[in-house]
């Protein structure tokens, strides 16, 4: 039995933008008791593939069937399926549109096992907390190094990958297959905390201010005030701004089990 019980809540705000292309959502599993799927997009110029993303990721996590305890190695590769599955439908999407479709992703697996699991593609990023303090965050030096490694590409050309559709990281690049960096945490406890989010938030923050505010608050409290405080630093300019919150906290007295808030 786990020590925590999870509250969680997404959401999300247009932003100086015409349109809301990012997705979130939490999943339940169909088929795998106690364990929760989050997932974010921002859809590239249109939200199809965000719509798309989350499509698939539920198609796929409500299909999983745990078993006895499938490990991490499994869980990891559940969100790879999920980011293989999504890529191939968004490309055979986009040539019956005659458009480009492109998506980011970042999903994250909790197990009733006290396991995490994530995985991301593109811009959107994934944090883990403690106790208020930031203890990972995903980002594009994993990329960067498969550019130069892989691709052969000076270092300053790699680090510019965003201008460039041909090595742009996102699903549904007809040029190039995503390159996905997992992660994983084990011994889950409360205290621990995890953020899903498109660059439409973290980008006006420091890793120390989002830990503050998922530390003191709750998922809603801590959604509205960085959205508010987005809102105000980017002057009129922000973008779509989304967000998934994980909480991991003490059960209450009378010993209520693990599950989504």
């Amino acid at each position: 039995m786990t020590s925590y019980k999870i509250e969680a809540g997404t959401a999300q705000h247009i932003g100086n933008r015409p349109q809301q292309n990012d997705r979130a959502a939490l999943f339940t599993g169909a088929r795998a008791p106690g364990y929760m799927l989050a997932v974010l997009s921002d859809g590239v110029a249109s939200p199809a593939g965000a719509d798309q993303v989350l499509h698939t990721a539920r198609q796929v996590f409500d299909d999983f069937k745990p078993g006895e305890r499938p490990g991490i190695e499994r869980l990891a590769q559940l969100l790879h399926e999920m980011i293989s599955e999504t890529h191939t439908v968004i490309k055979m999407n986009a040539v019956a549109r005659q458009a480009d479709i492109h998506a980011s992703f970042v999903g994250l697996v909790i197990s009733p096992h006290g396991e995490a699991v994530w995985a991301h593609v593109g811009d959107s990023r994934l944090y883990r907390f403690e106790h208020g303090k930031c203890a990972v965050r995903t980002g594009d030096a994993a990329y960067v190094e498969h550019l130069v490694a892989s691709d052969r590409l000076p270092p300053e050309a790699a680090r510019n990958h965003r201008r460039s559709k041909l090595l742009l990281n996102v699903l549904g690049n007809s040029r190039k297959e995503p390159f996905v960096t997992t992660g994983s945490h084990t011994g889950l406890a409360a205290g621990d905390s995890f953020l899903l989010c498109s660059d439409g938030l973290w980008h006006f923050f420091t890793d120390a201010e989002l830990a503050a505010v998922t530390a003191r608050t709750t998922p809603r409290q801590a959604s509205e005030m960085l959205i508010n405080k987005a809102t105000e630093r980017s002057q009129g300019k922000g973008g779509n701004c989304t967000m998934a919150i994980v909480k991991l906290v003490k059960p209450a007295q009378d010993g209520s089990s693990a599950g989504p808030g």
